[in-house]
């Protein structure tokens, strides 16, 4: 069998080429945005990434996360997954292996999060942290 860590460090060599490489995504960290175990993420090269753009970085504890980025100061990076409540992971900027631009749904539809709606949409959900439990408790009931 094949190991998660050989499959993550294929996909960020392939990233590292040019390569754009689908990626099943899991957990609920990024709800509502991207739905893990049923969508997928298009990762690609890590250019021109800011805030708000979510990306596939190794973080301080050792583990790659698939979370927005939050803040840059410097080469220090914070992140923040969508569904999270409070907890905000580090890493540096050489840290960030690849960027999410495209995210494929169950049915195979592809929508991009460089769209300026879903950009704002994000914005929108970041400034509404302190709600975004009672927001993700409702999503959760009626989508999941």
């Amino acid at each position: 069998m094949i190991s998660d860590d050989f499959i993550m460090s294929e996909a960020i060599r392939l990233v590292g080429d040019g390569v754009a490489v689908t990626f099943p995504v899991k957990g609920v960290s990024m709800l509502p945005f991207i739905v893990g175990g049923s969508e997928k993420v298009i990762l690609e090269r890590p250019v021109n990434f800011k805030c708000g753009s979510v990306v596939l970085a190794k973080v301080n504890t050792g583990n790659y996360v698939i979370h927005r980025i939050v803040a840059l100061d410097g080469d220090r990076v914070t992140l923040m997954g969508d569904g999270n409540l409070a907890m905000r992971e580090h890493c540096n900027i050489d840290d960030i292996k690849a960027k999410v631009v495209y995210v494929v749904n169950a049915a195979g539809k592809k929508r991009s999060l460089e769209v300026l709606w879903r950009r704002l949409a994000a914005k929108l959900w970041y400034i509404l942290l302190p709600f975004r439990r009672y927001f993700l408790w409702i999503y959760k009931r009626v989508k999941l």
